[in-house]
């Protein structure tokens, strides 16, 4: 986890499978650094993620070096192997807990979409996630969210919250990875480093 102050008092994390990483997950970081007054942003390439257990997911060695390309230029963000390290199941919120400890001095925000919002009483244990962080949230048009089911589902949510103003950009992972197998450009849709990483290792050729 790198050179990060563990006395830093509000660290953003942004967990994801990277796969690969785009400019929309930079987009969302700097703004909620900026918005948040955050000292540093840990990206966190999930292991196996729980909600795609039979999704194929390219090799955490891959992953974690396009992260690690993806955020080269920018000092406040960190890449952390906290999720890849450890032994599954992935769960958001004992990943959050292992942060604690590295950092039981900072307050966590969560960053995460509208539409990950919408699907969080889903996730295990989101009471205990929103004990552990606040949420950030970038709006998505197409969601909306209805923060008083929200509320039922997982009491003191809406206390946890602060909305993000972020502007949107319709990249997905998937949509990317159809890209390159198709032999489209995804040139301006990622960081340089992270297209000529992929090309290098003809990752999402097969």
């Amino acid at each position: 986890m790198g050179g990060i102050n563990r006395r830093a008092q509000f660290i953003g994390v942004l967990g994801g499978t990277f796969d690969p990483p785009h400019y929309g997950h930079l987009v969302l970081a700097e703004n909620a650094r900026v918005q948040l007054g955050l000292q540093h942003v840990l990206f966190v390439p999930a292991g196996q993620p729980p909600h795609k257990p039979d999704q194929p997911v390219t090799s955490p060695d891959h992953r974690l070096e396009m992260v690690r390309a993806a955020i080269a230029d920018h000092p406040a963000f960190e890449l952390s192997r906290v999720d890849i390290d450890r032994r599954g199941p992935h769960y958001t919120v004992d990943m959050l807990a292992m942060l604690h400890r590295a950092w039981p001095e900072a307050q966590l925000f969560f960053l995460l979409g509208g539409d990950s919002l919408i699907q969080l009483p889903l996730w295990h244990d989101p009471v205990g996630i929103i004990r552990q962080a606040r949420l950030a949230v970038m709006q998505r048009p197409g969601y909306v969210v209805d923060m008083d089911v929200l509320e039922r589902a997982v009491p003191g949510i809406t206390e946890c919250l602060v909305w993000l103003d972020v502007p949107y950009l319709d990249i997905s992972s998937s949509e990317l990875r159809r890209r390159v197998r198709a032999g489209l450009p995804v040139r301006y849709l990622v960081p340089p480093a992270v297209e000529e990483y992929i090309r290098a290792n003809s990752l999402y050729i097969d």
